[in-house]
């Protein structure tokens, strides 16, 4: 059982990772993402005056697809969470709850008992991570996370991949006027329409279906010639009606990256059970006395070695 528990509470490291890559550098300096994004497509939104008939078709298709996202305020539902790396093919129980603007918690159970053995949480200021077995854990703002910090972690774009959205690097929302900031090939062979953005090193692209603007797939690339290349690839099925709107049930990501001078790549696989909208939890994790505090860094050594 401590076995599992601790390749589980692994998964969860490999999540931080994964997700620190998917918003690299955006807060690291400061109003860069904006700025960078605004620069490339500067020449379109000098235009948006005299706008082509292709042109509004473009952005006509972006708003289709910003217009997918549910409207709750919540995200429910027990999981099934897997994780493949290396020789390790693990799957554990927990729950997913996700609250907008506020929360994304990830809590992973023993299996058939049901009792949590390991928290992760982000919200807009700090990240929460416990381990109930060793009663210890971290919670500590994004400035005091290097492994965070020195990826520009964003909160809000992390939300935007377990969303199911678009996002703009460094912005917490994706306003109507930032549309037309995005690349559309309406042109593109098969029966999704990619929706990119590029941003320095970074370039991202959303898979969106061609006819209801759902997205499929997100990738996230970065790459640099002194820390190599990274790929973060978002996967979405198992759609789920949530409302007027749908909601994928069935998330899975991969991580790939050379920055380690060695490839390395992970995969985490979330299929919720089922998909409510249950607002009657509270958003605040109290932490026992009994638990001890320890560094950022000192877990997240412990997780990656297990």
């Amino acid at each position: 059982m401590k076995i599992t528990y601790r390749i589980g509470l692994m998964g969860m490291g490999a999540l931080l990772f994964m997700a620190s890559c998917g918003s690299k550098k955006a807060l690291i300096k400061d109003g860069q993402g904006t700025n960078g994004v605004a620069a490339a497509t500067g020449k379109a939104a000098g235009k948006a005056a005299n706008a082509t008939a292709p042109d509004m078709q473009r952005l006509a298709f972006v708003q289709k697809v910003a217009d997918t996202k549910v409207y709750a305020e919540n995200i429910v539902g027990g999981i099934t969470f897997n994780l493949k790396a290396g020789s390790k093919d693990i799957t554990m129980p927990g729950q997913l709850r996700m609250r907008k603007d506020q929360v994304i918690r990830l809590q992973i159970t023993i299996p058939f008992l049901g009792t949590e053995v390991g928290r992760l949480e982000f919200t807009p200021t700090y990240v929460l991570v416990i381990d109930r077995l060793h009663k210890q854990y971290v919670k500590a703002d994004y400035n005091q996370l290097d492994f965070l910090k020195n990826n520009g972690l964003n909160f809000y774009s992390l939300q935007a991949l377990f969303w199911n959205q678009l996002f703009l690097p460094g912005q917490q929302k994706v306003s109507e006027s930032n549309l037309k900031k995005y690349g559309v090939d309406l042109q593109a062979a098969g029966g999704t329409v990619p929706v990119t953005l590029a941003d320095g090193n970074l370039t991202y692209q959303w898979n969106a279906d061609k006819s209801n603007g759902r997205i499929l797939r997100t990738d996230v690339t970065y790459k640099s010639t002194q820390h190599g290349t990274s790929t973060l690839v978002w996967n979405y099925s198992d759609f789920k009606t949530v409302g007027v709107k749908q909601f994928p049930g069935t998330q899975v990501f991969s991580f790939t990256t050379t920055a380690t001078k060695k490839q390395q790549q992970a995969t985490v696989s979330i299929s919720m059970d089922g998909v409510t909208t249950n607002g009657n939890w509270d958003t605040q994790t109290t932490v026992s006395d009994k638990y001890k505090q320890i560094a950022a860094q000192d877990i997240l050594k412990q997780i990656m070695n297990f």
